[in-house]
């Protein structure tokens, strides 16, 4: 499977939204409704609006199998409003959001194809700094994920709900 990644823009907001879409129906399906609730989150205008938010500000990568379309990365100058109770890290950085993959694909490196992507787009920015903030209830197994890709925990938090989070950093 040939792995090409591109540039994203406004017209891959639909893509990205189908992506997050079955990352749902994944989660739900393996008994982890916890992180993204069990509803098509194309259908949540909060969602909608942060995916096309999250465009503006930062640069939005899709990961193409064999010219198919299917795992998306926005990279950021910093964390989400969500995260403003946090300590800034007193550094530039780079921030991830929005990693996902079209299920069908799972297991095939995309995932770990664009955080490669990320840290090297982080590097050449000539920022050394990139995080990330996933779920981090149930299993854990996100947690871990990024961790093998090279991440550290730094500081856990609690969203809205109760809902369990972690955030993860990474010299580049």
């Amino acid at each position: 499977m040939e792995i090409i990644i591109r540039d994203g823009g406004p017209d891959d907001i639909p893509v990205i939204l189908s992506m997050l879409d079955s990352c749902v129906e994944w989660l739900v399906e393996q008994g982890r409704p916890g992180q993204w609730g069990t509803k098509p989150l194309s259908e949540s205008p909060n969602t909608v609006e942060s995916v096309a938010r999250y465009m503006d500000e930062g640069d939005v990568y899709i990961a193409e199998a064999d010219g198919v379309p299917a795992a998306t990365l926005t990279l950021t100058d910093s964390a989400g409003a969500y995260l403003s109770h946090l300590a800034p890290p007193g550094e530039p950085e780079r921030y991830i959001h929005w990693l996902a993959s079209d299920r069908r694909f799972k297991g095939h490196g995309l995932g770990s194809a664009l955080l490669a992507h990320a840290a090297e787009e982080t590097r050449r920015a000539g920022v050394s700094l990139l995080r990330v903030d996933c779920y981090a209830g149930d299993d854990g197994k996100l947690v871990r994920y990024y961790e093998s890709q090279g991440f550290t925990r730094t500081e856990a938090f609690t969203g809205r709900d109760g809902w369990p989070g972690q955030v993860l950093a990474r010299r580049v």
